[in-house]
């Protein structure tokens, strides 16, 4: 049902999801497809679908708690997932909405993480912890150490978050 962004955007459209919604999933995407970009030329081998559109649908849940899009909250999480799986979504795609908030987990893939990452890094902030297992993960992936790819991927990450000033005011533009 999903196989691109696109087919999320479409499905948050038809879920009446709010322009500010979409516009938020649309610059974590671009945060995303900095972090796809560097790994699928690396030769690393993941999911990409999985990130795009875990990437555009995360969130989904705010459109039944809209008061969670400007303030904070955690019942858009469930409720998203919950959502999507009723809309025939694949569960994997669906449960991003619980994930991208809960990636310190032991069950929490790859995948999974490399959203959460997206969604800190598009808007400028950076989680040491979340930072460190991503790049303990490619680095298995990759036969080499953290410390391997370390300075690297601090670049990388922090390249993304400067352009979070950029971000944060098209996010406004809606």
């Amino acid at each position: 049902m999903l196989a691109n962004r696109f087919d999320a955007y479409r499905l948050l459209r038809s879920l009446a999801a709010p322009a500010r919604l979409i516009r938020h999933v649309e610059l974590v995407g671009e945060a995303g497809d900095a972090l796809i970009g560097n790994l699928l030329a690396r030769g690393i081998h993941f999911d990409a679908q999985l990130v795009e559109c875990g990437i555009a649908i995360h969130d989904v849940g705010k459109i039944l708690f809209p008061a969670e899009l400007d303030g904070p909250g955690s019942s858009h999480e469930s409720a998203g997932e919950r959502l999507l799986l009723e809309k025939g979504v694949d569960p994997r795609i669906a449960h991003c909405c619980v994930s991208h908030a809960a990636w310190a987990g032991n069950d929490v893939t790859f995948e999974e993480r490399l959203i959460a990452l997206a969604d800190k890094l598009w808007k400028g902030k950076r989680e040491d912890a979340l930072e460190l297992l991503v790049i303990d993960s490619v680095a298995e992936r990759a036969g080499c150490t953290r410390w391997d790819l370390f300075a690297e991927f601090d670049s990388l990450f922090e390249d993304i978050a400067a352009g979070a000033a950029d971000r944060l005011e098209r996010s406004k533009a809606v």
